[in-house]
């Protein structure tokens, strides 16, 4: 049976080291701040939003939450978030995503400060993961697979890494992440001509395809290491399901669950970021 790489004993560790780092500013007279923006009530955001407000209260980083209905006009928007970006008090936000129509996401995200950027929104933070370059923050579950993967001892160095998913949130960010440690990146999608070939020949496996059983287990071999990003709701099975079929759990080395994994470390690397951006304020 595989091993799990659960996230919980990553997220507390993170955690750990970030409540450090508060503790050391908040002697300074700094508290760590993060802004949260939020338009709707999705049940996916309010659960985040909650997870959030837990991780951050342990931390010692104080929460200023934005939440407006779904009506709310796109310059009632960006006035606050032009709010946050101005008051000095505030050192990262988070801005629910996807937005609703009929708000232009692209200019809300733009419009927000790179330096208060702590989830990769903006295009200075992107050009930062891929330049190499410590400009904004990559986005927190990208991040959070590389620190799952440094928790466990996983090698990267010289490791062949497939990436299921090209997204801006996850797939890409997280190929030019593992690129910077040294590994040789493959990237995928659901249109590879043969995805389970390229799965195959990889030390380490990413799924961010965002479909439930994207990656099965034809598509994997023995002795790899496999990250599920995925988070789908089954209606069959009225549960929260990865984007890697159950069955790979008998064939791969080691894998993240679903639930219980990638998604438990994204909060902690939110908080961290939130710390680290108050110390570069105060640099």
């Amino acid at each position: 049976m595989s091993e799990l790489l659960k996230g919980a004993p990553v997220a507390a560790a993170l955690a750990e080291r970030a409540a450090e780092r508060a503790s050391a500013l908040v002697a300074r007279g700094v508290t760590p701040t993060l802004a949260i923006v939020r338009v709707g009530e999705r049940a996916d955001d309010l659960s985040y939003e909650r997870g959030a407000l837990k991780r951050c209260e342990r931390v010692g980083v104080s929460v200023r939450r934005f939440a407006f209905p779904e009506g709310v006009r796109q310059e009632e928007l960006l006035a606050v978030i032009e709010r946050i970006n101005a008051d000095a008090s505030i050192h990262g936000c988070l801005i629910f995503r996807p937005l609703p129509a009929p708000l232009d996401e692209a200019a809300v995200c733009a419009a927000l400060a790179p330096e208060k950027d702590v989830d990769g929104v903006t295009a200075g933070s992107l050009y930062g993961v891929f330049a190499g370059r410590p400009t904004g923050f990559p986005p927190c579950t990208a991040e959070a697979v590389l620190a799952v993967l440094d928790h466990y001892g996983v090698p990267l160095e010289g490791a062949r890494a497939t990436v299921v998913g090209r997204s801006l949130v996850i797939g890409r960010p997280v190929a030019m992440m593992l690129l910077a440690r040294n590994a040789t990146v493959t990237m995928c999608h659901t249109r590879t001509a043969d995805l389970a070939a390229e799965c195959r020949r990889a030390d380490v496996v990413v799924a961010a395809a965002g479909r439930a059983g994207a990656v099965g287990a034809s598509c994997l071999a023995e002795d790899q290491v496999v990250v599920d990003v995925g988070i789908n709701w089954d209606e069959g099975e009225q549960r929260l399901v990865g984007d890697v079929d159950p069955s790979a759990r008998g064939v791969v080395r080691a894998l993240t669950p679903v639930p219980g994994g990638v998604g438990s470390v994204t909060t902690a690397v939110l908080a961290a970021h939130v710390v680290e951006a108050a110390e570069r304020s105060c640099a």
